[in-house]
């Protein structure tokens, strides 16, 4: 009798992750289908009043999507006369595509720069060495959930007078000294996008600040430039947060500190096992710094150990395979030379990564690993 193959383990099951609230977020559907009111009502409210006391700051304005979050804080900018066309914004070489265009959509430069080759993310020391007469910003990326030295980051931004934006897209939570992500920097901008840490049920972003004047300019910007109905002080565009999403959002918020712990209780049992010569395991870094949205491996024979995960039932993905700077929308950046990045990029797999992976499955990803052949 042939004994059927156990089922795959899945890099991430959302409809699982999901089931998990399932009473609750049909509910809260409910409470929105009833009250008759989709768009800029109560439950955006509530969710920007608490997303902005969980992350600490006195603003959150919630927008389409993480990237329009990230636009639309550089727009106000230039909307206020901080910023202006053609300056230049220091952004990691090593990120998702998104922090970049950000950037462009506002006819501003983006000037990447390298990563720290231990947390991927963005090197302080190679921020202060880019640093020209036209920079006026630092956008620091959070990369797969980890914190950026924003210590470091926030110290050249003092010193030099620029702006200090964060992309906190994959870092919901992520916290150091008693500050959340979101709260380091003068904005930051998150994404709800359903694989996040803090996923919506479709797309969704926010951005966080302390500052009275850029938020009520987001506010205005993400609603056509209207901080009253049919009085348009700006050109803005339509980019806001739902009412159903909000709810949802308002739901899956109360879990976020629970599920993140189980993040990083899988990535420390992770790191502990997973010990094989071709296959290097991320840093840990400081506790509570990092969030785990994605646990990243790095491995010279990257694609045979995806091929091998493949045949053991083990689900994997690359993020990402192409870095911006080689992208066809960046001509301009063609010809730079970004090595440790390029190196990455060519390295990097993300394992199976989910605050509801069992015990079970998490061993397999593991037996999987140290069985991978050494050459």
């Amino acid at each position: 009798m042939v004994t059927a193959a156990p089922p795959a383990v899945p890099f991430l099951d959302l409809r699982q992750v999901n089931a998990a609230h399932a009473d609750e977020l049909k509910a809260a559907a409910a409470r929105v289908i009833d009250a008759g009111r989709y768009v800029l009502g109560e439950e955006l409210s509530a969710f920007e009043e608490e997303f902005a006391a969980w992350c600490g700051v006195r603003h959150a304005i919630g927008v389409g999507n993480g990237l329009d979050a990230m636009a639309l804080i550089l727009r106000a900018y230039i909307e206020l006369g901080v910023l202006q066309e053609g300056d230049e914004v220091i952004v990691p070489s090593n990120t998702f595509i998104a922090s970049f265009l950000a950037v462009s959509a506002n006819r501003l430069v983006p000037v990447p720069v390298e990563p720290d080759d231990d947390t991927f993310n963005i090197d302080p020391v190679r921020v202060e060495a880019a640093i020209g007469p036209r920079t006026r910003a630092i956008m620091a990326v959070h990369l797969y959930g980890r914190l950026a030295d924003m210590q470091a980051l926030g110290g050249i931004a003092r010193r030099y007078g620029l702006l200090l934006i964060e992309d906190a897209a994959q870092a919901h939570g992520a916290a150091c000294r008693g500050r959340k992500a979101g709260s380091f920097g003068d904005a930051a901008g998150f994404s709800f996008y359903p694989g996040k840490n803090l996923g919506a049920l479709g797309d969704g972003g926010a951005v966080t600040t302390d500052d009275d004047i850029l938020a009520a300019t987001v506010r205005a910007l993400r609603n056509y430039g209207s901080a009253e109905k049919y009085r348009h002080a700006r050109k803005g565009i339509n980019s806001r947060l739902d009412e159903l999403q909000a709810a949802l959002l308002r739901v899956k918020l109360r879990y976020l500190d629970a599920e993140n712990a189980a993040r990083q209780g899988i990535a420390t049992v992770y790191r502990e096992a997973i010990v094989h010569p071709a296959i290097r395991t991320p840093v840990e870094g400081t506790p509570g710094g990092h969030v785990w949205h994605l646990f990243v491996v790095r491995s010279a024979r990257r694609d045979a150990l995806m091929a091998h995960l493949a045949g053991a039932g083990v689900r994997t993905l690359v993020h990402y395979p192409v870095p911006p700077h080689r992208q066809g929308a960046y001509p301009e950046l063609a010809g730079l030379s970004l090595p440790l990045t390029e190196r990455m990029h060519d390295e990097v797999l993300s394992l199976p990564m989910a605050p509801n992976l069992g015990g079970g499955q998490v061993e397999r990803v593991i037996d999987a690993c140290l069985s991978f052949p050494v050459p």
